[in-house]
C-alpha cells in the first residue's frame, strides 16, 4: 500500500511564495510518477504538475509554468512543489498522487490534500 501525505499549505498573499510537500511511504519501488492537483470550490479538480521519480522528467501546467518549480528526494521519499509569484486562481485543496509509471497514467493513490489560499 502506497500513502501520500501533503504539507506545506496555508494563506500567503498574492506575490508570495510556498512550497508543499508530499511525503511517499510504503513502497520502495522507483516506478512511480507523482503529480499535484488542485481542486477550487465548483470547480474540477485540474493536474498542476507531476514528476517521474525514476528519472526526474517533470510536467507542468501552463497555467503555472515559470512560476511552480516541482522536485523529488528520493533519499526522503518526498517530492516537493515550490510555489511563486502565487495568484488567487492558485487558491485550491492541493494533493499529490501516485500513478505508474507516467504522468498522463491513472492515479491510484491520493493524499488527504493541503489548503493553499492566495488572499490579499
Amino acid at each position: 500500500q502506497l500513502q501520500l501525505v501533503e504539507s506545506g499549505g496555508g494563506l500567503v498573499q498574492p506575490g508570495g511564495s510556498l512550497r508543499l510537500s508530499c511525503a511517499v511511504s510504503g513502497v520502495t519501488l522507483d516506478y512511480y510518477a507523482i503529480g499535484w492537483f488542485r481542486q477550487a470550490p465548483g470547480k474540477e479538480r485540474e493536474g498542476v504538475s507531476c514528476i517521474r521519480l525514476s528519472d526526474g522528467s517533470t510536467y507542468y501546467a501552463d497555467s503555472v509554468k515559470g512560476r511552480f518549480t516541482i522536485s523529488r528526494d528520493n533519499a526522503k521519499n518526498t517530492v516537493y512543489l515550490q510555489m511563486n509569484s502565487l495568484k488567487p486562481e492558485d487558491t485550491g485543496l492541493y494533493s499529490c498522487a501516485a500513478a505508474k509509471w507516467y504522468c498522463a497514467g491513472e492515479y491510484e493513490y491520493w493524499g488527504q490534500g493541503t489548503q493553499v489560499t492566495v488572499s490579499s
